[in-house]
């Protein structure tokens, strides 16, 4: 078993990420490096349930690859890949399977909701909690963070893996601990929260013309501009604090005095968000120009990645008797 804690996060390869991933997923996980050794898979398998482009997938995978790295995620200080490339998940997923009772997939919240909203749900969404303890099992990972409505998901891993442990060697596999995302509610331009689905987001990466578009579209109150307005609750302030304390200060004194609009603020909260984002965009655009650099990174990724997933495998194989 290694020494040095391990995290890991899992990022689904869906759409490009906007400014809501950035604040309430991005910025924490890489946080995780400083105190973890930190491990980044791209869920490509993972995507399949739901992605039947094959085109559109492979280029998600670049757009979150050069998205991560693009926002600071050091690929010699931690591990990046996509997790098709170790195909040792899906024969661990098969040893878990064999492990768990269909009950306990069955009150899995993504199956659950594609039955109550009378789909017919594919066979890789039932299974899903089994591969996404797989992928957390498979690196001996010690903490992975979760927001409160994926806990279900990280307590059937830890389930699986104290049954394989007590069933067949109880050093078998890390049990994992979950480290409860505290991630800030990320407002889109219509004051809800920000989301693809809902078309509300701030792109990451947009170029500054459309990003200053996007901010100023914001809805925001109809006073005047002479009257005295309080920040707090607003849209445009809550997204500044969370990107530039100092530039939301300085919104907030304005606003309070009166004689500063909603536009005014908007300008505020684009320059806050073009100082964060600018050299990180450039950075992006570069990355994502350059697959065959991409590609390298992800293998070498992968490379790493393998040395403790073989090591994991070599163990759950000898356990349950499946040694070569």
């Amino acid at each position: 078993m290694p020494r040095v804690k391990t995290s890991l996060t899992g990022i689904k390869p869906t759409h490009v990420p906007h400014l809501g991933n950035y604040l309430g997923a991005i910025k924490p996980a890489l946080r995780l490096a400083e105190t973890y050794r930190s491990i980044y898979f791209i869920a490509d398998l993972h995507a399949l349930t739901t992605i039947r482009d094959p085109e559109a997938l492979r280029s998600s995978v670049y757009d979150v690859a050069a998205t991560w790295l693009a926002s600071g995620l050091d690929p010699d200080k931690t591990i990046l890949f996509k997790q098709s490339d170790l195909p040792e998940v899906t024969e661990l997923a098969w040893v878990l399977s064999c492990m768990l009772a269909t009950g306990q997939l069955m009150r899995g919240h993504s199956y659950k909701d594609a039955l109550e909203k009378e789909e017919n749900p594919n066979a890789g969404i039932f299974n899903y909690p089994v591969l996404m303890a797989a992928d957390i099992l498979l690196y001996d990972t010690h903490a992975v963070p979760v927001g409160k409505d994926q806990k279900q998901h990280l307590e059937l891993t830890r389930d699986v893996a104290a049954r394989l442990n007590h069933v067949f060697g109880e050093d078998t596999l890390v049990v994992p601990e979950a480290v409860i995302s505290e991630a800030p509610l990320v407002l889109g331009t219509d004051g809800t929260k920000m989301s693809k689905s809902k078309g509300n987001g701030i792109p990451l990466f947009a170029s500054k013309k459309k990003l200053r578009k996007f901010v100023m579209s914001i809805k925001t109150g109809s006073e005047t501009l002479e009257e005295k307005k309080k920040a707090e609750g607003t849209t445009v302030y809550e997204l500044c604090s969370q990107v530039s304390p100092a530039h939301a200060a300085e919104m907030k004194e304005k606003l309070a005095a009166g004689n500063f609009g909603w536009g005014h603020a908007k300008q505020i909260l684009f320059e806050a968000l073009d100082a964060e984002l600018g050299d990180k965009r450039d950075g992006y655009h570069a990355l994502r120009a350059d697959e065959d650099k991409l590609d390298a990174v992800l293998a070498d990724g992968a490379e790493r990645a393998r040395v403790v997933a073989q090591a994991t495998m070599a163990r759950v194989r000898n356990a349950v008797g499946l040694r070569r």
